[in-house]
């Protein structure tokens, strides 16, 4: 009984730290202290320990000598490397899905990014990320190069400790995200050329990119007195 209670427990603080991560209240470097956590949850600090383990294992949460637990960092040469190898692996397999796409996927997708654009308004950066998974899953799944498939989810494993946090970090960009997910499907239904197909998957990527670490700059260099 007890067991199952500290796993309840774990499982809770899990969703609510996770959670302040995704939303950057628990912004980058930000230090998480186990008995302040177990105190505003309630509990002890070892289901509090047990969930910070696993965000470890997810990559959001790095532990540092004589510091303890923190928000992971944004390694900015490795996010732009990954998210530029990325745009161009998942562009190609796009590209190579699309003929293989049939009526029901698209449609598919395009029920998942109907979902996105309503939740634009009171935006969930977690719940939206999972969604922007999904739709980019529906197009690319098909792809019939197993190798080059392989990369891609790669590519997005690599992005797991970040991903929760970029339509948080820069809100504005989810709006343009689901308008350039209408245009690759535009193409995908018109049966556009591949390297069309490919580029805009491409540029969507590399948006989101740039938009991410224009913000990062901006933050880290705010132009006049006010932080705020």
């Amino acid at each position: 009984m007890t067991e199952v209670t500290t796993s309840s427990k774990s499982e809770r603080a899990y969703t609510w730290i996770r959670a302040r991560i995704a939303g950057h209240t628990f912004g980058p470097g930000y230090r998480l202290v186990l008995g302040s956590l177990a105190e505003e949850l309630g509990m002890s600090v070892v289901p509090v320990r047990e969930a910070i383990r696993r965000l470890e294992a997810e990559g959001l949460v790095t532990f540092e000598r004589n510091v303890g637990a923190r928000v992971t960092l944004v390694d900015e040469s490795e996010y732009a490397h990954t998210m530029q190898t990325l745009g161009l692996v998942e562009g190609a397999a796009t590209a190579l899905s699309a003929p293989l796409l049939d009526a029901s996927a698209l449609d598919a997708a395009e029920a998942v990014n109907e979902r996105m654009t309503r939740m634009l308004d009171h935006l969930d950066a977690h719940a939206f990320t999972e969604l922007n998974r999904q739709f980019h899953s529906l197009l690319f799944g098909p792809c019939p190069n197993p190798h080059l498939l392989d990369l891609v989810h790669r590519g997005w494993s690599r992005l797991s400790g970040i991903r929760d946090s970029t339509f948080a970090y820069v809100p504005g960009r989810a709006r343009h995200s689901v308008e350039e997910h209408t245009q690759i499907l535009e193409l995908i239904r018109a049966g556009a050329d591949p390297l069309e197909i490919e580029l805009a998957a491409r540029n969507h990527r590399w948006r989101t990119r740039d938009a991410f670490l224009d913000e990062l700059h901006t933050r880290s260099h705010p132009s006049g007195g006010d932080e705020s």
